[in-house]
């Protein structure tokens, strides 16, 4: 997703936000609140639904670059964290700011992918020269409707400050890694390269695999309009 479409989803979602915040002030049915979190920088506003559950709804951001390999060849991979959490918060005990949520988000999370430059290339065990190869690149992406599970602390629709700390942690559920992985050098439309490419592909979603399970941990402050 290129910067300006992520910037405008962002935007617009924190205009809602504030939309929000505007039509339920002085109701204390309303809170709105920013967090840092393992799913990036945003914003979320909270309504609240009945005395022991609220609504809540926001947007996450983060970029981040880090490295992986696989049996022969590595990566450099620029990712661009953009997901849009809705969730309800239960809070079982009375007068207790512990709650159960459970949600999905919106899932734009996704990576740009490419090899290390070197000389040579090997594939399932085929070396290829940078001539032939050209430059080794991909994207990642995960299921766009991510379910999520957690725990928490804090009620931003309590009834004793305005303003009020949370905490979360939980687990998204995004589903394997799709590559799409592909050479720009003159072997690129070969058979049995593009072969080779498949089980290079295949042994990258193995790579990937332990982001279907996405951990998240958040710290956050809110203020009750």
């Amino acid at each position: 997703m290129n910067a300006k479409i992520t910037r405008n989803l962002f935007l617009s979602v924190l205009l809602l936000i504030l939309t929000a915040a505007s039509a339920f002030a002085d109701t204390g049915d309303f809170a709105l609140g920013i967090k840092a979190s393992t799913l990036g920088a945003g914003a979320e506003g909270v309504v609240g639904l009945l005395p022991s559950l609220n609504l809540r709804g926001g947007a996450n951001a983060l970029s981040v670059d880090f490295d992986i390999n696989t049996s022969d060849i590595d990566y450099d991979v620029d990712a661009d964290l953009l997901n849009f959490p809705i969730m309800l918060d239960w809070y079982p005990f009375k007068k207790s700011g512990f709650r159960i949520s459970a949600g999905a988000l919106i899932n734009k999370n996704e990576a740009d992918i490419e090899a290390s430059s070197q000389s040579s290339y090997t594939l399932d065990g085929t070396t290829y020269t940078a001539a032939q190869l050209g430059t080794l690149n991909g994207k990642v992406d995960f299921n766009e409707v991510a379910p999520y599970v957690g725990i928490g602390w804090g009620n931003a629709l309590g009834k004793s400050t305005r303003w009020s700390f949370s905490c979360d942690f939980g687990v998204v559920f995004q589903g394997e890694a799709n590559v799409d992985l592909s050479a720009t050098g003159p072997i690129a439309s070969d058979p049995t390269f593009q072969e080779d490419l498949a089980r290079e592909k295949r042994e990258l979603e193995e790579e990937l695999e332990d982001y279907q399970y996405y951990p998240v941990i958040a710290l956050g402050i809110t203020y009750k309009f």
